[in-house]
């Protein structure tokens, strides 16, 4: 008889309800969509019972046709750093507070007055900021002291629903090193911040692996997704950590790159791995015993966006017409453009940038403009600019681990010609994967059937993911490269100034 897990994958969108065989197969998936509420500014809510109808709503949906009772377990990729405060019965308090809510941002500047910026690193691998879990906790403490009295527990995301399921309000290590309050060293809540924080330790949730069972469902939640009592529930991870395992990065010095919307280098390590620029943050790993050192820029995939928008409406046409792919268009207009882009620079920072500047206040730009340069040129300069900016995260890597290959994945991953790009500017091998949009999916199956012992190890995500091609660099562009590099970089050094003064403006 056949035996299945089940993964969710709780974005900020959608949350993804994929069935897996325990032989690795993925057998049916179902996405459910609901909103992101953004007002005042900074502010970004969720409604937590929307998450949980979509996990009941998808889960109904892809166990038809199966024995319910031949689910072995559930388990969890979620979006980090939220801040959902829940009531003695699991009940949220108000909405939720997800990545994206920027509101705490006097509560960041008093956390690292209190702390100090080089203290806060060392203990936690992150920098404070408005984003994190424990400066939105300290927001509503101020702001709404009224729901603070009455909070039981802060939940992360995928925390929630795991209460609903079972009763019991955890976390696991990876979670909780995107909340700025966790002593990523130690695997426990730092006591330091949470006295400056002024936060009570009895308000945070208890820490686990993520391979750890936690329970089995409630026969109500049971019946809510169509499954039985039989089911355990595991853990699971925060989706940054979780793509690292669904990419098969599991060994200490490997190396991952997702390109999406955002970009990423991480890799797995037995050690808390920080770099002196602090261009890194640091999280626990899904894989128990392991670190994921993280460099994440902004704007990888929506720079891409923004030049397909902003100039290339003709092949939106063409695209629409022909029923082609506006990004194949878009390829083929790459290749008209020599390595180098003719000497045109792109500094992919639309979005102001997290890791390598750490600069809020830069905005996007092309330099070097000449009147030789089309189209063609804006383009294949706007991939080889987000390649620079990787490598710089790259660089920041190597301080630790060789870096030689990396494995590729994430939606933006499948073109061979950004890999190509990838793999020249970086310098490096890239083996992309076969799955490249569903690592976090196979990362929580795998993290489930390790936690019932389906699997012995997380060496079985081999079983779900394997290499579809290897891009290697070319030496003959090395050159160019390597010129274009010192002017990325250079470019960004004589801008700092500009950002400061056009900040102000905004």
């Amino acid at each position: 008889m056949a035996k299945y897990l089940i993964s969710h994958d709780l974005g900020t969108s959608s949350n993804k309800a994929s069935l897996f065989s325990t032989e690795g197969e993925l057998i049916k998936s179902h996405t459910v969509p609901y909103e992101v509420h953004f007002f005042h500014k900074n502010y970004a809510e969720q409604d937590p019972e929307e998450w949980w109808q979509a996990v009941c709503q998808a889960t109904r949906e892809i166990v038809k046709g199966i024995d319910p009772s031949e689910v072995l377990a559930v388990s969890f990729s979620s979006q980090m750093q939220a801040c959902i405060v829940v009531d003695r019965e699991g009940k949220a308090l108000r909405p939720a507070m997800i990545w994206a809510d920027h509101r705490a941002e006097k509560q960041a500047e008093y956390l690292e007055e209190k702390i100090g910026f080089d203290r806060m690193y060392e203990i936690n691998g992150h920098r404070v900021s408005p984003s994190y879990s424990i400066e939105k906790l300290m927001w509503i403490k101020e702001h709404e002291p009224e729901i603070y009295g009455k909070t039981y527990k802060m939940l992360l995301a995928k925390d929630y629903i795991i209460c609903r399921l079972t009763g019991a309000f955890v976390t696991d290590y990876s979670e909780a090193s995107g909340t700025d309050v966790f002593d990523l060293r130690h695997l426990k809540w730092s006591e330091e911040i949470l006295e400056a924080a002024g936060i009570d330790p009895g308000k945070l949730p208890e820490l686990h692996a993520s391979t750890d069972v936690i329970g089995e469902m409630t026969a109500e939640a049971a019946v809510e997704l169509g499954l039985t009592t039989k089911t355990k529930v595991v853990c699971g991870g925060g989706d940054g950590p979780c793509s690292a395992l669904g990419a098969g990065c599991v060994e200490d010095g490997q190396l991952f790159l997702s390109f999406g919307t955002s970009a990423w280098i991480a890799g797995t390590s037995g050690r808390v791995e920080l770099d002196r620029e602090k261009t890194l943050i640091g999280f626990g790993h899904v894989v128990p015993g392991k670190y994921m050192p993280c460099g994440t820029m902004q704007a990888a995939g929506s720079s891409y966006s923004y030049i397909r928008e902003a100039l290339c409406q003709e092949e939106e046409r063409h695209a629409e017409e022909t029923g082609e792919s506006v990004y194949e268009l878009l390829n083929q207009l790459v290749c008209q453009s020599p390595p180098g882009a003719k000497g045109l620079i792109f500094l992919p920072y639309l979005l102001g940038e997290r890791s390598p500047r750490w600069n809020p206040d830069t905005s996007g730009s092309f330099l070097g403009i000449r009147m030789e340069h089309q189209k063609c040129d804006y383009v294949r300069a706007v991939l080889e600019g987000i390649a620079m900016n990787l490598d710089v995260i790259l660089k920041a890597q190597r301080e630790h681990i060789d870096g030689k290959e990396l494995i590729l994945t994430g939606g933006g991953a499948k073109g061979d010609v950004l890999a190509q790009i990838l793999a020249d500017v970086l310098g490096v091998k890239l083996h992309r994967l076969d799955h490249v949009e569903t690592a976090t999916s196979i990362a929580a199956a795998v993290i489930a059937g390790v936690g019932v012992g389906a699997f012995q190890d997380f060496s079985v995500v081999r079983q779900f993911v394997k290499t579809d091609k290897i891009f290697c660099p070319r030496e003959e562009y090395r050159e160019i490269y390597d010129r274009q590099k010192k002017l990325f970089e250079l470019g960004y050094q004589c801008l700092r100034e500009y950002y400061r003064e056009d900040a102000k403006t905004v």
